[in-house]
This record gives structure tokens, sequence and C-alpha cells, in this order.
């Protein structure tokens, strides 16, 4: 794997490294490009684990100072991993038009419900809440301003068992990256966390292989991403795994989520 475009810094307040030593080793490990998404903040809502909103153009200008320095060396990018809420719109619009955001990675952790109650997918309360989070997903997603689906499969770390809402919400996630030609993001993370113990037995958290396995042989394009929180893990066996595990799958795995090849 040449690039990575989950990345992670202090600012998160939950990883470590600045965004200069997540270049240099990023560099140093021989990628291509690194792309910088660190949890997106609020203007007017603290959802926790994320950059404070005033350090919003510190991060942006380091990266772009960054980028001078390494320029013909690395290609940096500059991103966020940010939830999606209908009424934030034109906050989205203004990260591109006004902050100069290169790319949005969807990473849906806390969701809104139909009821209008924010909810956090890592706490869900049955499967029900899956088909929610998934056609938040799918909101999103039409809105065409989010560039790929960071995790998507990351409500199976929940110890629900698998049933028919389970496989309705794979359904809407694939349907609409599908209508949309939205990479999908098999997340090393998941891999880190190592395997524990579900109903159907021991298995990792995510990726979840009964959601991957149905893209075995699709043109559906996948983006590995490391999810690192310390720049050491920009490369390792976790993302190692990774790509193993998408070769066995037979996932069509891209280098660059702004190709369509």
């Amino acid at each position: 794997m040449l690039s990575n475009f989950h990345t992670h810094t202090e600012r998160c307040k939950h990883a470590y490294g600045t965004e200069a030593d997540y270049a240099e080793t990023a560099y140093t490990m021989g990628l291509g490009i690194l792309g910088f998404s660190d949890h997106g903040p609020f203007p007017d809502e603290d959802m926790g684990y994320r950059m404070d909103f005033n350090e919003l153009p510190l991060y942006l200008s380091e990266i772009d100072k960054l980028s001078e320095k390494y320029k013909g060396k690395i290609q940096l990018y500059k991103g966020l991993e940010i939830e999606y809420h209908p009424k934030y719109m034109d906050y989205y619009r203004q990260l591109y038009d006004k902050f100069n955001m290169e790319y949005l990675a969807l990473g849906e952790h806390m969701f809104t419900s139909t009821g209008g109650k924010v909810k956090n997918i890592f706490f869900a309360e049955s499967t029900k809440d899956y088909i929610e989070y998934a056609e938040n997903i799918a909101a999103a997603l039409e809105t065409g301003l989010f560039t790929f689906i960071a995790h998507p499969d990351i409500m199976f770390l929940n110890l629900h068992p698998h049933d028919k809402n389970c496989d309705k919400a794979c359904d809407i996630i694939l349907s609409t990256a599908e209508k949309y030609d939205v990479p999908l993001e098999l997340n090393a993370n998941g891999i880190r966390r190592g395997p524990r113990m579900y109903p159907e037995g021991m298995r990792l958290p995510y990726p979840y292989d009964r959601f991957w396995k149905q893209l075995s042989g699709s043109k559906q394009r996948v983006i590995i991403g490391s999810d690192c929180h310390t720049p050491e893990q920009i490369r390792d066996n976790s993302v190692i795994a990774a790509e193993k595990m998408c070769m066995e799958l037979n996932l069509n795995v891209i280098d660059n989520i702004f190709t369509r090849s």
C-alpha cells in the first residue's frame, strides 16, 4: 500500500504525534500519499474526542507548510473524518469553500436517529440502530460531499447476534456506495483491536467478513485505511494484515481516493 488517507494527530485528544511526525514517518516508510483526516470539529457543538473548532485553521496551515517541505517527495492532503448531521450542510460546504479542505471521510460514530436523538454506534441498543446508522450513511452520500466511507462495518463491534436487520443495514450501505461510486474503507484499526468473543464465536470486531465477502470480485472501489493514532501505525502489521485480507477476498483495492480505477 502506497498511501493512507485515514490519519489522526494529537489534536483529537486520543492520538499521539504532530502533523510533522506523521509526515516524516510516512516519507521514511516510503509512502507516496498521506492524507490527514483528524476527527472533524463542529462549530457549535462538542461531540468529544476531536480537535477544538478553533484549532482547525492551525491544523490546515501546518499541513500546508509540510506540503511545501515535502514537495516532490510525498503528496499530502488535507481532510477530516467527520459525521453527517443534516443540520450542518452549510458547514460541510464551508469546509471545502472557506477552509480549502480536500476531502471529507464519512466516519459515522455519532448519528441522528429518526426521532432526532443523536446516538453513538459504539453503544447500539439493538440491531435496529444498525439500520438507522446505514440510512444516515446513505443520506450523507446523496449530498455528494463525502469522499469515502470510513469503517462502514464498525457497527459490528457490538455484541448483538447477526439478524435480518444486519443484512438490511449492509444492503443499504453497499447499494448506496455502488450507486454513488464512493469507496469503502477496510479499516486496519479493527484488526489492532484484536479478536474477541461474539455470539457466533471469536472474530474481529471489524473488518466484518460477512460484509466484505459480498464485494468479492466486484468493481466496488475499496481503500485500505490505517486509521493510525500513532505515527508508527501508518504501516504496521495490522495494515499488512488488511492488505492480505483484501487479496484473499479479491477486493478492488485502490491507492488513491481521487481516481476512478
